[in-house]
């Protein structure tokens, strides 16, 4: 604010008219030009011109602090239509320029800003939600003042009033406004939530969607917040969003951060996509994080829990696990074994520490398998294991060895 005395403004306009009569007066004299591929030492001319370059970097600042001193007043006194164009000025200058999104809140312009997200107008609350967004940028500071503002109680309640620009604003804010759960910051996400579930069932595009999962995920990483957010219509939107493959990793992390609560495995439980949509991501071989998500799902589904196991293995789990027990990634096929020997198991095991939930040591009673079930999946597991070997060595049988020692392993599992 300092360039707002009237004095130093003086004082730059003296400096710049002079420099530029002494650049015309240089310019008009006759001079022998040098080529420019040779060195030659600084002259008037160039000191003039750096120093040109500086003068007009301190007008520009100059301008912008004039800019932004405008906008707040008009943000705050002027007409709805003076209050959109300071909104759009301040998305602009907040755009580039973190100081600035720092200490532009001091004056004022966020409670303003949010009260113009409630408005029915779409080209008003449009410049708000960008401005908002550019505020909310790299500052936990500006989020908490958003939330405290108000943000999320401005949310629109019907998602098809709104445009597919606005809904995909909207949820990249919401998406920037969530990571203040990283910061323990409280959020009600009991507001945010019919905004999300809109958004997730419309007919927007998958980009959208994938920020709302995020916004999502964000608000499932707070124990206090998992019993709002586990419904049957939230489980169920999950589980379909993770047949999407562009989807499918955000969404399945979210349920797994859900499930290991009594309320989200029961919700699951009671799902009729359950363990059907997980057995099938785990056939997808070119998503690994997404086979992992699922065998740590159906894990906590199936730990305690025979009746779940039985399910899984009528509808063919095991010769889906084999696949992933020898192709999968490391943590997937660790995560495939230990839901194999949970399955065969015949007699009173004792199942140990895992990589799901840590509930102890306990005994439980295993499932039998029937011979049909054992012939499938040493099938699968020979024509999986060709393919692999045939991928790596072509016709070169020379890994005969490893082929053997994995049959081995395959019948031990069948036996």
């Amino acid at each position: 604010m300092s360039y707002s005395s009237p004095w130093l403004r003086s004082y730059i306009k003296l400096r710049f008219f002079v420099r530029i009569r002494r650049f015309l007066q240089l310019k008009t004299s006759n001079k022998r030009s040098t080529p420019s591929y040779q060195f030659r030492k600084p002259t008037a001319t160039d000191i003039d011109r750096e120093e040109d370059r500086n003068l007009r970097k301190e007008i520009e600042s100059e301008d912008e602090l004039v800019v932004l001193q405008r906008s707040v007043k008009r943000l705050h006194f002027g007409r709805w239509e003076e209050k959109a164009e300071a909104a759009e000025e301040i998305r602009r200058l907040a755009k580039g320029d973190l100081k600035l999104r720092k200490s532009v809140v001091e004056l004022g312009v966020v409670p303003p800003l949010v009260a113009m997200v409630g408005l029915e107008v779409g080209c008003r609350r449009r410049v708000a939600v960008q401005a908002l967004i550019e505020l909310a940028n790299g500052t936990y500071t500006n989020k908490a003042l958003m939330v405290e503002a108000g943000i999320l109680s401005k949310l629109p309640k019907n998602i098809d009033d709104l445009d597919e620009p606005m809904r995909h604003e909207l949820a990249q804010l919401l998406l920037s406004i969530s990571s203040l759960t990283n910061s323990q910051f409280p959020l009600n996400s009991s507001r945010t939530l019919p905004f999300l579930v809109g958004i997730l069932e419309s007919n927007s595009s998958i980009e959208t969607k994938i920020l709302c999962l995020g916004t999502l995920h964000n608000l499932s990483t707070m124990l206090d917040q998992i019993e709002t957010l586990v419904t049957d219509e939230v489980v169920h939107i999950l589980l379909s969003l993770s047949l999407v493959k562009e989807a499918s990793e955000k969404a399945l992390s979210t349920l797994g951060n859900l499930v290991v609560t009594l309320k989200g495995k029961k919700a699951m439980e009671n799902n009729p996509m359950v363990p059907n949509s997980l057995i099938e991501i785990l056939t997808w071989e070119e998503k690994p994080k997404s086979q992992e998500f699922s065998a740590y799902i159906l894990m906590i589904l199936a730990h305690q829990n025979s009746a779940q196991r039985e399910k899984m293995a009528r509808l063919g789990i095991i010769p889906v696990l084999l696949g992933v027990a020898l192709l999968g990634s490391p943590l997937a096929q660790k995560r495939a074994l230990k839901l194999l020997k949970w399955i065969k198991d015949k007699q009173h095991a004792k199942i140990g520490h895992h990589s799901g939930p840590q509930m102890g040591r306990i005994g439980i009673i295993g499932l039998p398998m029937n011979q049909r079930e054992v012939d499938e999946g040493r099938k699968m597991m020979k024509k999986l294991v060709r393919e692999s070997l045939n991928k790596k060595y072509g016709k070169n049988y020379a890994a005969s060895q490893l082929w053997g020692e994995l049959s081995f392993q395959a019948q031990g599992l069948g036996s």
